[in-house]
Parts: C-alpha cells; sequence; structure tokens
C-alpha cells in the first residue's frame, strides 16, 4: 500500500504547495499578469518549489552516495562534516564581504565548494588508514570535524559585525526563501548533472556498494570512482549550501525510506531516491510555509525535528544487530 499512497501523497503536496502561504491565492488571478497573486505565484512560489525540489534531490543522493562508497547507513554530507566544511566557507566569504562574481559565479558558491571539497578530500585521506570494521570511525571523524568547523564559525561571529553576525545567524539555519528564477535554475542543472553522472557509474556504484575488492575483480577502478562521484557530489552541496545554508538529515532519512518501501539494489533505487528527495524537501518547506508562526520558520529547523529522532532510531537499530 506504502508503495503508492506515500508518493501520490507526496505529489498532492507538490502540487498544492504553491498556492499555499500566508497570502491567498485565486487561481484565476494567476494568470492575470497586471495582478498582485501573478507575481506572488511566478516570482515568489513556484521557484521557490522548483528550488525545493532540486536541492532534495541532490541532498538525497548525495546521501545515497555517502552510504554506499563507506557502506554505512548513517553517512550522509551532513554527519560527515561536509555541509559544515561549506558553511564555513561560505561564513568566510560574508565575513571578507565578498559578493562578487567570478565567471558568473558568486564567490559565496566558490568559498563554500572549496570548505566542501576540502572536507572530502580530508575524509578520503584519513579513510585509507581505516580498516573496513572501522568505518564508524570515519563517522567519528566527521563529527569531529563538524565541531572544529562550528568553533571556527564561532571565531568568526565574536569578530563579526552585528549585521554580518545576523546574516550568519540566518543562514546556519537553513532557508529556501528565494526571489526570481535564477538559483533554482542553477541548482536544477547541478541536480541533473549529479543524477546524470551516478546514473552513468550505477552498475560500478552497485560493485562498490559490497566491497571494493568485488569492483576490482570486475575491473573497476574504486579510487577514480569514488573520487569522480565524491567530488560532483561535493560541488551539488557545497554550492546548495551555499545557497540556502545547511539542510540536515535529508540525505539520511530518504534513502531508508526508498530502501524501505521499494527493495532493490542500488543502481535500481537512484531514480526513486532522486524524486522522493525533491518531494520529501518540498513537503518540509510546505510545512514551513502551513504554520503561523509570526516569520518563517527555518527549513533546517523542520529537517532536524524531522531528522533527529530518525538519526537516534538508525543508532539503536544497529546496535541491536
Amino acid at each position: 500500500m506504502s508503495r503508492y499512497l506515500i508518493p501520490l501523497l507526496f505529489f498532492a503536496i507538490l502540487i498544492i504547495s504553491p498556492f499555499i502561504g500566508v497570502v491567498s491565492l485565486n487561481i484565476q488571478d494567476i494568470f492575470n499578469s497586471n495582478h498582485l497573486s501573478s507575481t506572488i505565484f511566478f516570482d515568489l512560489r513556484l521557484p521557490r518549489v522548483f528550488f525545493a525540489f532540486f536541492a532534495g534531490v541532490i541532498l538525497a543522493l548525495s546521501g545515497l552516495l555517502f552510504q554506499t562508497l563507506f557502506r554505512n547507513a548513517l553517512m550522509t554530507p551532513y554527519t560527515l562534516g561536509i555541509s559544515s566544511g561549506a558553511v564555513l566557507g561560505a561564513g568566510i566569504a560574508i565575513k571578507l564581504g565578498l559578493g562578487a562574481m567570478v565567471f558568473g559565479i558568486a564567490t559565496i558558491s566558490i568559498f563554500g565548494f572549496i570548505g566542501a571539497i576540502f572536507t572530502v578530500f580530508l575524509l578520503v585521506f584519513f579513510s585509507r588508514y581505516l580498516k573496513n570494521s572501522q568505518q564508524e570511525s570515519l563517522l567519528l571523524l566527521g563529527i569531529a570535524l563538524s565541531l572544529f568547523y562550528t568553533s571556527c564559525l564561532m571565531i568568526i561571529f565574536y569578530l563579526g559585525t552585528t549585521i554580518q553576525n545576523d546574516m550568519l545567524i540566518r543562514f546556519t539555519m537553513g532557508s529556501l526563501s528565494i526571489i526570481g528564477w535564477q538559483s533554482p535554475i542553477t541548482i536544477g542543472i547541478i541536480a541533473c548533472l549529479l543524477l546524470l553522472i551516478i546514473y552513468i557509474y550505477r552498475f560500478e556504484l552497485q560493485l562498490l556498494s559490497i566491497s571494493d575488492e568485488s569492483a576490482t575483480l570486475k575491473g573497476v577502478d574504486t579510487k577514480k570512482v569514488t573520487l569522480v562521484l565524491l567530488i560532483v557530489s561535493s560541488f551539488g552541496i557545497g554550492t546548495l549550501v551555499s545557497i540556502s545554508g545547511p539542510i540536515g538529515f535529508v540525505g539520511l532519512i530518504v534513502p531508508h525510506m526508498v530502501s524501505k518501501i521499494y527493495p532493490s539494489t542500488v543502481n535500481n533505487r537512484i531514480i526513486k531516491t532522486a524524486l522522493f528527495g525533491g518531494l520529501f524537501l518540498v513537503f518540509c518547506d510546505t510545512i514551513t510555509r502551513t504554520l503561523q508562526t509570526g516569520s518563517e520558520l527555518p527549513i533546517g529547523i523542520v529537517t532536524a525535528l524531522i531528522g533527529g529522532p530518525f538519526f537516534i532510531y538508525l543508532i539503536i537499530n544497529r546496535s541491536k544487530k
């Protein structure tokens, strides 16, 4: 039953989500270009829904990727500190006042990507010294990096001005509030690129989910494939975090949800994970706009409220095995 009911529910939310908000919209007024409802719908609500969907695709696919490559159900860019690295990079750019564009790319996005990819290289480097039975040590390493990055961010808070600190506080809570189509198009292109590359390497990813040795025996260059997938994923996470701030636990919840609803091999769950990730984040964003809290509830708080208990459940469930 859940194989059909949950997807239908998410798709229903995707359709009605642009109509939900503080201002009620009349369908007839939406198609009147001179009416305020048309501006709200096409310049605010619709771009936000698309942005949330593609952001969810990136987060869910990155979670599936990290859990598969490291063969650990708790591995995600968020729990491994990659999102924190991107936040620190973006925070440094905000502190330095770097709001310019370089080759059409925002400097904050570049710094966010550098923070994410630097963390990935650190994790890959340290993972060479860990045995397969010690993958939990890599998770602890990621948590340690997150704490270190948070300490560095606190220094930026201490040295920053009131305006900069306000920007950083709002940034670290995560937000999908955007205006226009530039961010949705950018994130949409990155999400499609990530999906395409993962799908191209779907059979290699399936072999890597078993073991590196199995993949090597089948002729897979495990180091090359792992590095390519991690770099592309980190680019997506770094760019997304630099725009929206950190949005945690989507990459943890969605891959497990999909594996429970559609039990199959990793290569057969890629498309489903991408769709569920996008629809799930749209659902969470719809919650933030439905609650009447005076000011908009940050999306990062909603995903953390859902993901925190789920993370605890996974840890307890793993300890019973």
